[in-house]
């Protein structure tokens, strides 16, 4: 069977994530791992989920829903309290604005296959996240530039624009409120509606909190029924990836939509972890945030001090406020691509190319680093390695002059 002249003609543009591949390599190597931004598993409240397991199955009421099949919409009390927490973050929303998904991914995912058809135009920040990117890139679309300065015009004729507001992927900036409160009025004034990322929201440590683009649009709108943004949300930044719990919020007629989304793709998320997920955001998401904020901090001071301390002339990086990421420039003719592998092959230091963030014309003197899993001392002597091999690379590019 020939297998491949079979495949959609969508696969073509279907390629391999390079931090999934990369994670491959972790098991096998003694590897710095600057590079994925996951969670850092210490953080995981292993003893509150087993908890919460048990009291489900310590009734039997609670164990046939957990073991049974979900609403599509997600399970009721949980959809009941994200309506809460958006509520309380100033975007007032019922359960019918709500739905859960598999964690945020397939909200993108989903947000993409209601709106793209093939050679459509959806704009998204360059660089941008590259599961978003990859989730798009099944739809066919055509991609432009979602700028985000306050003053920039905003592309006409996109199906919609995808942006993250706090502490994005990859170069751990945050939007400021200037410029959120002027892209929601340009994206109304010529009807482009937006898809707000906001996995990042919980993780601020350091300055000023500002609403998200959604809170700002229905705060404008004065009703969530006539905002033009959706917001996609995640457990799994702060309680766990594994229980895939997620959702998007929005107008409830877009919500009914994705619905029927839902139903075809899998008809629902897990009971049983939304049930845990529940448990454990209403007795501790504050303090596992609060945890999960201190780590970070603290490891986001020991990767810039390294960086100030380690790398040449011509080097520059985001100062990120929260979140996990820092985004690295390097002299223009250092390829991030070229620096990624020789690190990863002979230092053992994973880093993330920056040309894989963008969906067309990638600025390859970039990298993404990581502080999520690099305990302070690993993070110090990763970059350390870093701006050796740099350092080493442009010393042979003036010598080739």
């Amino acid at each position: 069977m020939d297998w491949n002249s079979l495949y959609a003609t969508r696969m073509g543009k279907v390629v391999a994530s390079d931090i999934r591949e990369r994670m491959k390599l972790l098991a096998a190597r003694q590897i710095i791992q600057l590079g994925g931004g996951l969670p850092d598993p210490s953080l995981f409240p292993a003893a509150e989920i087993a908890a919460a397991t048990a009291a489900i199955f310590a009734d039997p009421a609670r164990a046939t829903t957990a073991l049974h099949y979900a609403p599509s919409e997600g399970h009721m009390p949980l959809r009941e309290w994200i309506a809460g927490y958006m509520t309380s973050i100033g975007a007032p929303c019922g359960v019918d604005n709500i739905m859960i998904t598999n964690g945020s991914q397939q909200a993108i995912d989903f947000c993409g296959r209601l709106f793209l058809s093939p050679g459509d135009t959806v704009a998204v920040e360059m660089p941008s996240f590259i599961g978003a990117l990859r989730a798009f890139d099944t739809y066919e679309p055509r991609y432009v530039a979602l700028p985000n300065e306050a003053e920039a015009p905003l592309p006409v004729g996109a199906k919609f624009g995808y942006l993250g507001s706090d502490f994005r992927n990859p170069t751990g900036t945050a939007m400021t409120l200037a410029e959120r409160e002027a892209m929601i009025d340009k994206a109304a004034a010529i009807g482009l509606p937006l898809v707000e990322d906001g996995c990042y929201e919980k993780l601020r440590f350091e300055g000023q909190a500002v609403p998200s683009v959604f809170a700002l649009a229905v705060q404008k709108a004065g009703d969530v029924e006539k905002v033009g943004v959706l917001h996609t949300g995640t457990l799994s930044k702060t309680i766990a990836p594994s229980l895939r719990v997620g959702w998007v919020a929005g107008p409830s007629a877009v919500i009914r939509k994705l619905v029927l989304i839902k139903q075809a793709a899998d008809l629902a998320t897990s009971a049983l972890n939304q049930m845990i997920a529940l448990a454990v955001a209403q007795t501790s998401l504050d303090r596992l945030a609060d945890a999960g904020r201190a780590l970070y901090l603290r490891r986001r001071d020991a990767m810039l001090e390294a960086l100030e301390t380690h790398m040449p002339p011509g080097v520059t990086w985001t100062r990120p406020e929260g979140g996990l990421y820092i985004w690295v420039t390097l002299p223009a003719h250092i390829d991030g691509a070229v620096l990624s592998e020789r690190l990863l092959m002979e230092e053992a230091v994973s880093v993330i190319s920056g040309a894989a963030f963008y969906p067309v014309d990638p600025v390859r003197n970039t990298v993404r680093l990581s502080y999520s899993l690099a305990t302070e001392e690993a993070a110090r002597e990763g970059v350390k390695r870093m701006g050796t091999m740099l350092s080493a690379m442009l010393e042979t590019a003036v010598a080739a002059e």
